[in-house]
């Protein structure tokens, strides 16, 4: 049985690893309304971008644009991996990190040739023990990030594309859906699906209530010109999304990782201090048996 002066040890530890854990959870707490605050203000302007930006591709006719064609050749595949750059934050990075490496070996399948683009040290540093090649890699971006980010990333993967050094980019984020719930996607950045077509057989109704056809719109100046300005913002956007969503999925996964081990950490407290409150009467009862045996030898 361990000395009283162990156990009394591992309770001061327990209790300042728990005073640790809940600060962690309030920083935690205080940084998820901020984070979830962009991106439930970002979302809205995201999917009209895209809407809009579908009935813009559905219309442009004979006009096409390098971000809009599939390379005859498929020899090269791209993975943005946006990961967290501090852990303590649950099973978020493991999950990302083997989602990506699912969407590599696929493709190894296939006989392409997969290089990454990691944003965030957690996943650039299991990418890179596994011998894949790191384009690039943002460091110490994922604390204080803006739009800025988003459009480097975002101009340096167009520019790859339009040179066809790769064939086909692929993005894999943590979509925050609740403090509870951050589900890994992959979602395909380029090339750029021109949209459903089947948008032109909207209704008015689906538009703004009224029944008859959905108008038609025009557009000035030329398709052709708009495309050439919007297709890059698009994969500006949806960069900025992502980025957005892994903040906040990693602020909520550190607050649940925070407060399970503020738990344990009460429960092994409680463990302990039964362990120490037994150790202690298995003490005094051995020098009462000592006192009372020194006692009757007398």
């Amino acid at each position: 049985m361990p000395s009283l002066k162990d156990v009394k040890s591992k309770i001061n530890g327990v209790i300042k690893t728990k005073q640790i854990t809940k600060a962690m959870y309030m920083v935690a707490s205080a940084k998820l309304r901020g984070s979830q605050t962009r991106i439930e203000r970002f979302r809205p302007y995201a999917a009209k971008f895209y809407e809009v930006l579908g009935h813009l591709a559905a219309h442009s006719g004979e006009i096409s644009h390098p971000l809009l064609e599939v390379h005859k050749t498929q020899e090269k595949a791209s993975i943005l991996l946006i990961t967290s750059d501090r852990g303590l934050c649950g099973s978020l990075n493991v999950s990302l990190i083997a989602r990506a490496l699912d969407e590599a070996r696929s493709r190894q399948a296939e006989g392409k040739q997969v290089a990454f683009v990691c944003v965030g040290k957690k996943g650039r540093s299991a990418i890179a023990k596994l011998g894949y090649t790191i384009v690039n890699s943002p460091q110490d971006e994922m604390a204080g990030f803006d739009y800025s980010l988003a459009r480097r990333i975002g101009r340096s993967l167009t520019a790859a594309y339009q040179a066809v050094q790769t064939d086909e980019v692929v993005i894999v984020y943590p979509e925050f859906r609740s403090i509870s719930s951050q589900k890994p996607l992959t979602l395909s950045l380029l090339p750029i699906a021109p949209g459903d077509s089947a948008q032109d057989g909207a209704t008015r109704a689906d538009i703004d209530g009224r029944s008859g056809p959905a108008p038609d719109f025009l557009y000035e100046p030329a398709v052709g010109h708009l495309l050439a300005q919007l297709l890059p913002t698009y994969i500006d956007a949806q960069i900025y999304r992502a980025l957005l969503d892994t903040a906040a999925s990693e602020n909520a996964a550190r607050m649940l990782a925070m407060d399970n081990a503020t738990r344990n950490c009460n429960e092994l407290i409680s463990t302990l201090t039964l362990l120490y409150n037994k150790t202690r009467q298995a003490s005094i009862t051995s020098e009462l048996i000592d006192i009372v045996g020194g006692a009757e030898a007398l």
